[in-house]
């Protein structure tokens, strides 16, 4: 196992880079050493993968400033395909990156890119798309940093049931004590809208509120096209949405966006709730349009990858640094996101 050598490798360093590193901390040297980290997006242009890799590239500053190390990330957008995105894995490899963090397109295609690292002797960390198990175990190099898909679903739906406790005619607007959603769905087969969709429902289903699903459909995460089935649906069913369930942000906004070109006023929108807490939906809690999300916690996951690939190329051991569950993941929690508590989610005024 060459991961195994190149520990036994980094052990020998590790006097030396922890001085540097220190998993990430270190005095200054007038040579300072550098860890380079390859970090392959399954698409940029994602509201909040594009916050994700603000947030790495930020912290990676205050990391260097504050440590006297250099991190040299290199951003690469797989642009939603899978070969396009092996490539740049093994463009990574080839130069010789210390460390490789993988936001994959394919979450069943894991195997390929674990096999390419281990032949490498590279360690890989995965994040906000979760492999398959199976092929996380099948190298101790592997790892991933996300939050829990389930959470995200119950913690949403819960946001729905809240407000139907509180003032059940608000929301049910035709007044025949059935609450009439339509679902906004992430990509086929992604185990968070799987996750999302279901346990969304669930919440309302065990609190015994009465729903009636009009409609459902996949809008792959995209503000565009779920404007598209959006509009769609407020044609079809001519005011009778009372509740629209998304699987992320984007599409929630889409939502939005769909109601207003449509002439609908801000008191006549449906319940609309997202997943992510992005700039842009936090934008719209404060502004009322967009009832509540979840947070899916971007500067954690940055935070937490930095910490792991720092104690991976200093030879430290990842335990030391996060914590691990079943020592493969780093699982952060989501936070329910409201107008009530939504002062504590904004960047603080400049």
């Amino acid at each position: 196992m060459r991961y195994r050598v190149w520990r036994r490798a980094a052990g020998l360093l590790a006097p030396l880079l922890l001085l540097a590193l220190g998993g990430c901390a270190g005095a200054g040297r007038a040579d300072p050493v550098t860890v380079r980290i390859g970090v392959a997006l399954y698409q940029q242009d994602d509201t909040f993968i594009s916050t994700v890799a603000q947030h790495l590239e930020q912290m990676a500053k205050e990391e260097e400033q504050a440590r006297g190390i250099k991190l040299n990330l290199n951003m690469a957008d797989g642009r939603g395909s899978q070969a396009a995105q092996n490539e740049q894995v093994d463009r990574f490899l080839a130069q010789g990156y210390d460390v490789i963090c993988v936001n994959i397109v394919d979450r069943t295609a894991a195997a390929v890119i674990i096999d390419k690292a281990q032949a490498a002797g590279v360690p890989v960390i995965f994040f906000n798309r979760e492999p398959v198990e199976e092929d996380l175990m099948r190298w101790e190099g592997a790892y991933y940093v996300g939050l829990d898909g389930a959470q995200s679903g119950l913690l949403q739906g819960g946001i729905v049931l809240d407000a139907w406790r509180q003032d059940p005619e608000a929301l049910d607007r035709s007044g025949d004590g059935v609450l009439q959603y339509v679902m906004l769905e992430g990509e086929p087969g992604h185990q968070d809208a799987l996750l999302r969709t279901e346990n969304s429902l669930k919440v309302l289903a065990q609190a015994g509120v009465p729903t009636e699903k009009l409609a459902s459909d996949t809008a792959n995460w995209q503000r565009g096209q779920a404007t598209t089935k959006m509009t769609q649906w407020l044609e079809q069913f001519d005011g009778g949405i009372e509740a629209v369930f998304c699987n992320n942000d984007d599409m929630a906004l889409g939502a939005i966006d769909a109601c207003f070109a449509a002439g609908l006023s801000e008191e006549e929108l449906p319940f609309i709730v997202g997943v992510d807490a992005t700039p842009p939906a936090l934008e719209a809690v404060e502004a009322g349009t967009l009832k509540g999300t979840v947070q899916n916690d971007a500067a954690g996951q940055a935070r937490a990858m930095l910490e792991l690939a720092c104690a991976l190329a200093g030879g430290t051991a990842p335990g030391d640094a996060v914590e691990l569950t079943d020592g493969k993941y780093v699982w952060l929690p989501y936070t329910t996101v409201t107008k009530e508590n939504l002062e504590a989610f904004l960047p603080p005024a400049s």
